[in-house]
């Protein structure tokens, strides 16, 4: 009875590799960052990540580390709308990131005009006195879906 190895052979070349493109890529890996390193305007920026950040994987540090480089030189507002973001994504459930994440994806498909439109329709709507805004938040959320969808095409009052 012989052996043949041709049959084990791509299994024998997965293990081999395995071996060797695996440390290879560990390598690759930045190690983590201590918050107490990261930079006067980096933590400014990063501020409400500082109780988790010494426990995040190295890998979404090196994210937020690569964002907070572009956020550390805008105006002081746009840094402040940035750390609410974070803060606001922080409190966020699992499901409410995947449903963030899902909206994203939808937005970034559709047509560059109908972007623009909702980019217009959000900006008057942030225009809008604050007590205006919660009471549409409000009557936006106690539509129904086909009323909301009604509303989206016509208009309030349709």
């Amino acid at each position: 009875m012989t052996l043949s190895i041709r049959p084990l052979l791509p299994l024998i070349l997965a293990a081999l590799l395995g071996g060797l493109v695996a440390p290879a890529l560990q390598a690759q890996e930045a190690p983590p960052v201590a918050w107490n390193s990261l930079t006067p305007a980096q933590r400014d920026v990063l501020a409400p990540l500082a109780q988790e950040w010494n426990r995040m994987p190295p890998r979404r540090q090196q994210h937020m580390l690569e964002k907070s480089d572009k956020w550390v030189s805008l105006p002081p507002a746009k840094r402040e709308q940035i750390r609410e973001r974070i803060a606001h994504w922080q409190q966020m459930t699992p499901a409410e990131r995947q449903q963030a994440r899902e909206n994203q994806r939808l937005f970034r498909q559709l047509p560059p005009g109908q972007r623009e439109q909702l980019h217009a329709a959000y900006k008057r709507f942030q225009q809008l006195p604050p007590e205006r805004r919660a009471q549409l938040m409000r009557q936006w959320h106690a539509m129904p879906p086909a009323q909301r969808l009604q509303w989206l095409h016509h208009g309030p009052g349709h």
